[in-house]
């Protein structure tokens, strides 16, 4: 589509109504490939989503001290979060109002807590206001007021950890937006969890395809068949379709709420909490201990090594008949947090039923916690191009009283194939989205069809993406 037919298609369906190609539809069983692949439909996703949204902008672990800032760029627009103190982030539109200058680029520290345009030194505190003006003589008549050029400032919350944005100059309440999933952040502690490791990976896809391979966990048998293998089996056809395969995917609660977000529960059959398919006392906890050990080595975030330690430490002890071994597996964490005043979310039902699952804010941020860790992805488009998308995993945890946290720092991934930058499971999964997009382009497809309750967290989200793209300016 070239650019006067893609500015004219936008016009057309910011009206909505029956100028809304059907190549754009949300039906009940599926969702029309044109949502993904046409311009015109991710250009208006930035006009009337991403310039309305609340979104995560950035992790206060980016901005630690008074004077760090990040900037965090979302299409043609560019903010800038700056820590004023030990409690207080605020957030700029990142231009001088003289000549529009970008204030910042990456992160940093702002020197002398002051913030300082690099093309003719105009100055301004933390807080926005104006400190310094070259030749204020020239401007306006000799009249120019503080007020005049003082930083323009965005709508934020810091909120679990994250500091959300808004850009639109009437946002919806932030309390309104994250109601339906407030509590359950609360009591999973993410905003306890730091920085562990970040990266940043180019993706030649749009950001919802990405991100809608995560909403789901009966990809597991064909895309790690590492984690799964009886089932691995069934579904590459090595061996027949059987009951006695217990696919962990039909043990998985899909949850949907307002607003857009959603959730899915791993429950009790997870290996997470030591159901494993070898349930031999004699091995159960080895069995157990390799499983938990596939995640460490294939992501490095949500179990780590020191998780599978505790587990190991149980070796040779004996398991109350009143117990099991996850049961078991679960007070010694507790213990041992408890004992480096090592923060951790209360080991209620609900809270350890989310081991194994996976908490999705929308538009573009998911949470997949388990115990005191978390790995957290988030997902934005790249440019007005709907094929590409940068794609986010941050790995966080809780660390013992004390210990001193880096300041988190992205790192570029410049292959997602390369296993020295991307360890194997995310380079499984991401190793499909890839040729997702490529199949979305294909005359052979109109739409994609959705599975009733697997995947139903794709279907409320796009649900609630029409309602950003249909409403009134």
């Amino acid at each position: 589509m070239n650019e006067l037919a893609q500015r004219t298609a936008l016009k057309n369906a910011s009206g909505g109504g029956s100028s809304w190609p059907p190549s754009w539809n949300t039906m009940p069983h599926g969702i029309s490939v044109g949502r993904y692949i046409d311009p015109a439909f991710a250009a208006l996703e930035y006009e009337k989503l991403w310039s309305k949204v609340w979104q995560a902008a950035a992790r206060l672990d980016e901005i630690p001290q008074a004077g760090d800032y990040t900037v965090y760029n979302i299409g043609d627009q560019s903010v800038l979060l700056v820590r004023t103190n030990a409690d207080t982030v605020k957030v700029y539109h990142n231009v001088c109002p003289h000549r529009g200058t970008a204030l910042g680029e990456g992160s940093g520290t702002f020197e002398n807590s002051r913030i300082m345009c690099p093309f003719h030194g105009w100055r301004w505190s933390l807080e926005g206001q104006t400190q310094f003006i070259l030749e204020r003589q020239e401007f306006r008549g000799g009249e120019l007021r503080d007020s005049d050029v003082a930083l323009k400032e965005v709508h934020s919350v810091v909120f679990a950890g994250f500091v959300f944005i808004n850009l639109d100059r009437n946002p919806q309440p932030f309390d309104e937006f994250i109601a339906p999933i407030r509590t359950m952040m609360e009591n999973l502690a993410v905003g306890e969890m730091r920085h562990y490791w970040w990266k940043a990976i180019p993706v030649p896809a749009n950001w919802k395809v990405a991100q809608e391979a995560f909403f789901e966990a009966f990809h597991v048998p064909a895309t790690h068949p590492q984690l799964e293998v009886r089932g691995a089996k069934v579904v590459s056809g090595l061996a027949p379709e059987t009951d006695f395969v217990d696919f962990t995917h039909r043990n998985v609660v899909y949850e949907v709420f307002d607003k857009g977000h959603g959730r899915f529960i791993g429950g009790k059959k997870t290996p997470m909490q030591g159901h494993v398919s070898d349930m031999r006392a004699d091995t159960l906890l080895e069995s157990m201990a390799a499983r938990l050990s596939l995640l460490v080595v294939g992501m490095d975030a949500q179990v780590l090594q020191k998780d599978v330690d505790v587990l190991l430490s149980l070796r040779g002890k004996p398991i109350p008949e009143d117990s099991s071994l996850g049961g078991e597996y679960i007070k010694a964490l507790y213990k041992q947090a408890g004992e480096q005043q090592r923060p951790m979310p209360a080991p209620t039902p609900e809270n350890l039923g989310m081991w194994g699952g996976e908490v999705f804010l929308f538009p573009n941020v998911m949470i997949l916690p388990q115990a005191g860790n978390a790995m957290i992805y988030r997902v934005r488009p790249d440019g007005l191009d709907p094929d590409k998308c940068v794609f986010e995993i941050m790995s966080t945890t809780t660390y013992p009283a004390g210990h001193k946290v880096e300041r988190a720092v992205v790192e570029q991934v410049t292959d997602l194939q390369d296993p020295e930058q991307v360890l194997l499971i995310p380079r499984q999964d991401l190793s499909n989205i890839p040729r997702m997009q490529k199949g979305l382009h294909s005359r052979g497809i109109r739409q994609t069809w959705l599975a009733v309750e697997q995947e139903k967290i794709i279907l409320n989200m796009h649900r609630e993406l029409d309602r950003y793209l249909h409403a009134e300016a």
